[in-house]
């Protein structure tokens, strides 16, 4: 049973900003839509079927590693995914690394590929097999990334075949895992231009696998830092340590953190990248807290100068389970019925309102999550206790909203993907696919793709009524979001990467 809980009075639309503009159809330089990061797209005439056998509608398909957590990014003609090493791609790098492909938008082939070793010791604080999660984010020749190590990494989006640029020279030592020879470079090498390490610069402590969606904003990065529990999942490490983070884009430099304290009631670990809106002229960054709690806090000024590491200013929080335990929060490990609830999905601004999930950690939290909708606006008001509305799903939760033409989009863990009218709340349809969900819905063309770790595909119509147009099984597990460019769908399952376009046919 899903239910619903709205606001009287709340949920009249007359108080909103008027339609925010989409971009323009072209490439797609983040996860989700520019700042908002809204899962939807303007291409169009966008494949409503396709046949792996045949090839019908499949313009390219190249292999990726044995495992793809990472979402497609493509801009300036390039497709940028993260996956694993397994199989290398260069003989001379064997072994686990996390891996960062720069593929040619053209054709699929190889530009350049990132390769970065594990972090030794303890394998919950890098994953084996995991790679790259972290989608990047590209901007004017440059491609920002956090990798397996809980770095941000910004790279030249031609590689080396430009030359070393940048003040970062070092990258033969980088790719190269420790006591081992740094190995000589090549074209088919990143080109790294600085380098910020999470770990000694923010003074975090990464958990499982480093997963973060830098959003850009003139010359600042802001981005969640992973911050999490050690291997006993009984003990934060760095409880002080920020959960969002501030560079500057040119130099790497830490410019600003959250002073929210949110360390000890982090549950397992700060994987929601943040998001940014504007209402009543007032732009305010996003952050869905590791505690369950949503976040808005005031941007950095582009044209101040920053001396030192300033603390952000919080403008509102929002309390997304005030009724789940806030305090020794690791004493409920494990416990289905009773635990804290964290926010791994994005929140998404629209029209002056923010839809974030929260809920029960997939791992190990309870089996209960809500889809909130709330009036981003800013008031005197700090600390908000009502949200617009309040729909309840009775599973883990970890995907990303796409809101589009009134209705909500959305997926759970349990395989089930959800319509929900976006100003009221009120369920319009569900459908069970055939396993769970972990990745975020993509809206475009009128369709809704979305696919699961059971290695199903469906496709909807984006619409009031539910209408499956299509589903299919792929070779292996999707977890990665579909994402629409130029006229060309992409959709990564586990090891595999397609590029799928109308009248396609490949060979």
């Amino acid at each position: 049973m899903f239910r619903y809980k709205a606001v009287s009075g709340l949920f009249l639309v007359g108080y909103l900003l008027g339609p925010a503009p989409l971009l323009p159809a072209a490439d797609r330089p983040q996860w989700g839509q520019r700042h908002t990061r809204n899962m939807i797209s303007e291409e169009t005439n966008l494949p409503a079927s396709f046949d792996t056998a045949s090839g019908e509608n499949i313009k390219w398909v190249i292999p990726l590693g044995s495992s793809t957590y990472s979402t497609p990014v493509i801009a300036g003609g390039k497709v940028f995914i993260g996956t694993n090493n397994d199989p290398p791609r260069d003989p001379r790098h064997k072994g686990d690394r996390g891996v960062l492909l720069c593929l040619n938008e053209a054709d699929g082939s190889l530009a350049w590929q990132l390769l970065v070793p594990k972090l030794e010791g303890d394998v919950y604080l890098d994953w084996p097999k995991a790679g790259i999660c972290s989608p990047p984010t590209v901007e004017d020749q440059r491609v920002y990334v956090v990798s397996n190590r809980a770095e941000v990494l910004c790279l030249d989006m031609h590689g080396l075949h430009n030359g070393n640029d940048g003040p970062y020279q070092d990258e033969a030592r980088h790719m190269t895992p420790e006591k081992t020879e740094p190995l000589e470079l090549t074209e088919l090498d990143a080109d790294i231009l600085w380098v910020f390490d999470m770990r000694s610069g923010a003074g975090m402590y990464p958990h499982d696998s480093a997963h973060s969606s830098i959003l850009l904003d003139g010359d600042f990065l802001y981005l969640n830092t992973g911050n999490g529990v050690d291997n006993t999942h009984r003990c934060i490490r760095a409880p002080d340590a920020p959960s969002l983070i501030v560079l500057d884009k040119n130099t790497g430099r830490l410019l600003a953190r959250d002073d929210e304290q949110i360390g000890p009631r982090i549950y397992h670990a700060a994987w929601s990248s943040p998001a940014l809106g504007e209402v009543q002229g007032r732009k305010m960054v996003f952050l869905g807290g590791a505690d369950g709690i949503c976040y808005a806090f005031a941007p950095l000024d582009n044209a101040a100068r920053i001396d030192q590491v300033q603390n952000l200013q919080r403008l509102w929080h929002f309390d997304c389970d005030p009724n789940a335990p806030k305090e020794n929060v690791h004493q409920y490990l494990d416990n289905r019925r009773e635990s804290p609830s964290t926010i791994s999905a994005m929140p998404v601004f629209h029209q002056g309102r923010l839809y974030v999930v929260a809920g029960g950690d997939i791992w190990w939290g309870k089996p209960r999550s809500w889809l909130k909708c709330i009036d981003a606006a800013p008031t005197a008001d700090i600390t908000r206790t009502e949200a617009l509305w309040s729909y309840e799903i009775p599973h883990h939760c970890c995907s990303t909203p796409a809101i589009y033409e009134n209705m909500v989009f959305i997926a759970d863990c349990d395989g089930v993907v959800h319509c929900i009218d976006a100003l009221t709340g009120q369920p319009l349809w569900t459908h069970k696919t055939s396993g769970e969900i972990w990745a975020s819905p993509l809206v475009a063309d009128g369709k809704l793709y979305i696919g699961n770790r059971r290695r199903e595909l469906s496709i909807f119509a984006a619409a009031r009524e539910k209408n499956l147009i299509f589903s299919c099984k792929m070779d292996s597990e999707i977890t990665s979001t579909p994402v629409a460019a130029n006229g060309v769908l992409y959709l990564a399952i586990a090891e595999k990467l397609y590029a799928l376009c109308n009248s396609a046919k490949s060979h």
